[in-house]
């Protein structure tokens, strides 16, 4: 797991107040693709301080966190109910034992190892669950703003976002996970969809949603300071976001259990189809 990926921890209170939670319109979304009234147990990789957990979890779901970080697992506990099970590990280290219904990530999967990334996902649910995959970057919608942020930050960090893991150009009309669930033989009837989402912000709060960036959080504390502090000299005093957050289901192959190792074996047979 990369430097970028464990960064969070020393901002976990600052990524708890100033980065957006999760609409329910996401959770009914998920139900809807589930095709159940209810799912009773889910699994979350990567659960940060609990945005999408609590989301989750309010809705009568069991949850299980996991997060490798201490600290934003801690954070997490000061948030979530009561009966939501907490971990701490990495994707990599959650062993195959109980099935879920659900395995979902939330602005988190680009951290994960790829290598055998799907095979491992597939362990972790039962035949038929689904795998949920959802974010995205919160932007300035202004141009003019933007550009002028652009520039400010330029002596320090070129681009404050993720690139695509596998290559996959911002316009094409299957972004990714959903370019390499397509590919996966453990996955089928994978969709993408958008939840659109403004949000409107102080400059000193959108200041702060930065400081829980990793591009940011990667840079030596005299560097954060003068990027802020510039950054901060060229916006207005309130700023307007779009937050979308883009949406991949997927649901898990009818065929026996694979082993973490990427061992398979399907139910009647024959080889595991993709979609």
């Amino acid at each position: 797991m990369s430097g970028r990926a464990l960064s969070f921890g020393a901002r976990a209170e600052a990524y708890e107040r100033f980065r957006p939670g999760y609409p329910v319109e996401l959770f009914d979304r998920v139900m809807a693709y589930a095709g159940r009234r209810s799912i009773p147990s889910a699994l979350e990789i990567g659960a940060g301080t609990g945005k999408a957990t609590r989301l989750f979890a309010q809705q009568g779901v069991t949850v299980t966190a996991t997060e490798p970080d201490g600290a934003m697992l801690a954070e997490l506990r000061k948030h979530v109910p009561a009966h939501v099970r907490t971990v701490q590990a990495a994707f990599e280290d959650v062993r195959p034992g109980e099935s879920y219904g659900l395995v979902y990530a939330a602005a988190a999967l680009h951290w994960t190892n790829p290598e055998g990334r799907w095979s491992r996902m597939a362990a972790l649910l039962e035949p038929g669950g689904v795998f949920a995959s959802f974010g995205g970057p919160v932007q300035l919608a202004d141009p003019a703003v933007a550009e002028a942020v652009r520039a400010a930050r330029a002596p320090f960090v070129e681009s404050d976002e993720i690139p695509s893991p596998d290559g996959t150009p911002p316009g094409h009309a299957m972004q990714w996970p959903g370019t390499e669930l397509r590919r996966s033989e453990w996955f089928t009837d994978v969709q993408q969809s958008l939840i659109e989402r403004r949000l409107t912000m102080s400059a000193r709060d959108y200041v702060g949603h930065l400081s829980t960036v990793s591009a940011y959080l990667v840079l030596p504390a005299s560097a954060q300071e003068q990027v802020f502090s510039r950054i901060m000299e060229v916006l207005p005093e309130r700023v307007e976001m779009t937050a979308d957050i883009t949406v991949h289901l997927a649901r898990r192959v009818k065929v026996t259990r694979p082993q973490a190792g990427g061992s398979r074996a399907s139910a009647g047979g024959g080889r595991p189809r993709g979609s």
